[in-house]
């Protein structure tokens, strides 16, 4: 794909990782919270990088924008996380130009989700978008790209059944729940950390069960009481947390702490415990499975668990991917008439001061000249003209660049844009 950049020597680039080659204890490393997005954003616009977004959920952390050189991204990602560059280059990807838009169409689609036809990724992209926008940080490339990018999202969302049935990491931990806790209308359920995976989690117990034994705790105690308003929950101050954790049967922990809070010397039990952790980074250290009874499962095991729904999914991709590769293809063709609009429109002034002089010359050479004739017929044949180079330049096997150098240097006309 040609560069769409104002500059020949800067090319649109994705970099990150995600869940496909980096597991969750490399993904915590590289995870960026509110406070380390913003640095990050701030230190690129120090850096003169006119235009970039950055993404980082449970499943990824992605950069998208234009560079010199994709180190400059990955040097952001890195200085503003606890990952390495040497581990990066042991699990990140690299996505130059047409690589680059495509995969940002797969991930925000749900076709590059953990579980195919999350939708949720695509408003992280577009709060995303709004914070580099507010920041000076979005060219009109990069807005255009991520509107086509939440078409297509909405558009598969509405025309296919990829994203049908209920499969999500809160529901599939609900799930495994029910397969594999005996009773559990009557077990002590403990919810820490209420963000939204939690929430969901939640909603999702008081739904599918009668369990009236379910308990929040949250740092905030404010956000628990919220949510605990909702559903008719029992709330607990984060200092009890350690009291809750004897009495519970089943504890689902999904928290944003960037440590451990919950480890082996915090639990002193004499009975079986089902602990999921649904955190990135992990909130539960591993130590706890050294005791005997419990049981320790990770969200990364909840996502790879397929079942008839995701297998129906994955019916739906062929309609998916055609409906985006519509609007890509419009997409790029927006990228191809921005980049050759400035030289179609200094060949059309070059041409109307060609035929202004000449006008001028044949008005005063001939008697009775008709200039109002004169002037209706040159309009005609210079449109004509510009059409030709115009539809030239859209041809798919047009070599863009190639073809607006040899159109500058026959007219001798520069472009002030490219």
């Amino acid at each position: 794909m040609e560069n769409n950049n104002t500059s020949k020597h800067h090319y649109f680039y994705a970099v990150g990782l995600s869940y496909k080659k980096a597991d969750a204890e490399i993904r915590g490393k590289f995870s960026l919270d509110a406070a380390a997005k913003t640095r990050l954003l701030e230190q690129a616009k120090n850096e003169g990088i006119e235009s970039l977004i950055v993404t980082s959920t449970c499943n990824r952390t992605e950069i998208y924008g234009y560079a010199e050189h994709p180190f400059q991204l990955i040097k952001l990602i890195c200085e503003n996380s606890q990952g390495s560059v040497e581990s990066f280059q042991k699990v990140g990807f690299v996505y130059k130009n047409q690589e680059a838009i495509s995969h940002l169409f797969r991930v925000g689609t749900g076709l590059d989700s953990q579980i195919l036809g999350d939708f949720e990724i695509i408003a992280q992209i577009r709060n995303s978008f709004s914070q580099s926008k507010s920041l000076g940080l979005a060219n009109a490339f990069m807005e255009r790209l991520v509107n086509a990018v939440i078409q297509a999202s909405k558009k598969i969302k509405t025309d296919t059944e990829i994203s049908s049935g209920a499969t999500s990491v809160s529901f599939a931990a609900v799930q495994y729940i029910f397969k594999n806790v005996e009773d559990i209308g009557n077990k002590n359920i403990l919810l820490f950390g209420t963000g939204k995976i939690g929430r969901n989690t939640c909603e999702n117990l008081v739904k599918h069960t009668k369990n009236e034994h379910i308990t929040l705790i949250n740092r905030t105690k404010e956000k628990a009481e919220k949510l605990a308003g909702k559903l008719n929950l029992i709330v607990k101050d984060y200092s009890e947390l350690h009291l809750e954790l004897q009495k519970a049967d089943v504890v689902v922990v999904a928290t944003g702490a960037q440590n451990p809070t919950i480890d082996k010397a915090i639990l002193n039990l004499k009975k079986p415990m089902l602990i999921l952790d649904l955190s990135i980074p992990k909130n539960v250290n591993e130590n706890v499975e050294e005791i005997e009874g419990v049981t320790l499962i990770h969200m990364d095991y909840l996502s790879q668990l397929t079942d008839e729904t995701l297998e129906n999914r994955k019916k739906h991709i062929p309609a998916a991917e055609a409906i985006i590769e519509e609007i890509k293809e419009e997409f790029i063709t927006w990228t191809k008439g921005r980049k050759f609009a400035p030289t179609i429109n200094a060949l059309k002034a070059k041409l109307n001061a060609i035929k202004t002089s000449e006008l001028d010359f044949q008005s005063k050479k001939i008697s009775n000249f008709n200039e109002e004739q004169a002037e209706i017929i040159s309009n005609r044949i210079i449109q004509k003209i510009t059409t030709h180079f115009a539809n030239h330049l859209k041809d798919d096997d047009t070599m863009v660049d190639e073809s607006i150098e040899w159109i500058e240097k026959v007219f001798k006309i520069g472009a002030t844009t490219k």
